[in-house]
């Protein structure tokens, strides 16, 4: 007797699945059963190419969408005009294959970021009540999400996914590692430094000054993270929770500090000493490493105020277990930076 035939898989769509974040994703859901197609430069579908997208995202169960240049650059006028155009552009593109589907994906969960919020020593930054800052960081956070929210979409849930700095095999971890590696692995002190427009705001309505200035923050300014692992686990939360939509922090509740941070980087990569690092330091080895600052200086505070009122529950809460596990698992010669 012939068995019957297997229920088709669920189909996941996800978007930008070249970055660390995003093969983490793609394991997960095919560890779970999805059949996982990708949108990108390359896949099964390629950007420009929206009749291949919609027929994607046609029946698909759930849309993940991770695409844009990675920020952990200079931010050159033609880095900064990318960063803003791959965000946007890719946003609005699933936007519009969304709207021709047929069948709709029920949830479509998009990347966003943390620091949409203002800079902020006081307290934390939650989805209702934080307070969006300006800049160019935060016009192209709130332009990416203006383009995931606009128009009707009665079909599909749409989550803006506000991610902290993502603790893993990614830019941000080793940049960390590497401004130790330099001996500026003592705390970012941010002070004075020659004027400069990278910071100016972007996009259709820009905010905030044009030249750049500072915080006397010494070393204080909070550093919101998130474990790699927590940022898997709470997409699959969102994937099931019907109930939740617009914006959530994914980011640890126990917030640090820059000094903490550094601190906790020297300790696990048996860096002895670390030398305090002002701007006036910061900006010509960022330089160097052709990033900014920003990763740094800036006192980002964001409470996952939705995720934990919801009763998720955080693997990696604190700080310096997270970065034990990073290093563990992603870094396991983090070490041999300091031998080199």
């Amino acid at each position: 007797m012939d068995s019957p035939p297997s229920a088709p898989r669920p189909r996941a769509v996800i978007a930008g699945a070249s970055g660390f974040v995003g093969r983490a994703l793609a394991r997960a859901f095919e560890e779970d059963g999805f059949e996982v197609v990708t949108v990108g430069r390359t896949g099964d579908a390629v950007w420009g190419d929206t009749a291949a997208i919609t027929r994607l995202v046609d029946g698909a169960d759930a849309l993940v969408n991770l695409a844009g240049k990675i920020v952990s650059c200079r931010y050159t006028d033609a880095n900064r005009d990318e960063i803003l155009r791959s965000r946007v552009e890719t946003t609005r593109e699933l936007h519009t294959a969304v709207s021709a589907a047929d069948r709709a994906p029920r949830v479509w969960m998009n990347a966003s970021t943390a620091t949409i919020y203002r800079h902020e020593t006081e307290h934390g930054n939650d989805e209702t009540d934080g307070v969006v800052g300006d800049g160019f960081s935060v016009d192209v956070a709130t332009s990416w999400e203006r383009a995931l929210f606009a128009g009707e979409l009665p079909g599909t849930r749409r989550v803006a996914l506000r991610m902290a700095i993502v603790l893993g095999d990614g830019p941000a971890t080793r940049m960390l590692f590497a401004l130790a590696r330099l001996g500026l692995g003592g705390p970012q002190i941010d002070s004075w430094w020659f004027p400069h427009r990278r910071y100016r705001g972007i996009g259709a309505h820009p905010s905030g000054p044009v030249w750049s200035s500072w915080h006397r923050t010494s070393g204080r300014q909070r550093f919101s993270w998130i474990h790699i692992d927590d940022v898997v686990a709470s997409v699959r939360f969102l994937r099931e929770r019907e109930d939740i939509a617009g914006p959530v922090n994914l980011a640890a509740p126990d917030v640090s500090d820059n000094r903490t941070l550094m601190r906790e980087v020297r300790r696990i990569a048996g860096a002895p000493v670390g030398l305090p690092a002002f701007r006036w330091m910061l900006d010509p080895a960022m330089a160097i490493l052709r990033n900014e600052p920003e990763l740094v200086l800036k006192s980002r505070w964001a409470v996952p105020r939705v995720l934990t009122d919801a009763g998720f529950s955080f693997s990696h809460p604190e700080l310096g277990p997270a970065l034990e596990a990073v290093a563990a698992v992603h870094l396991p010669r983090a070490r041999d930076l300091f031998s080199a």
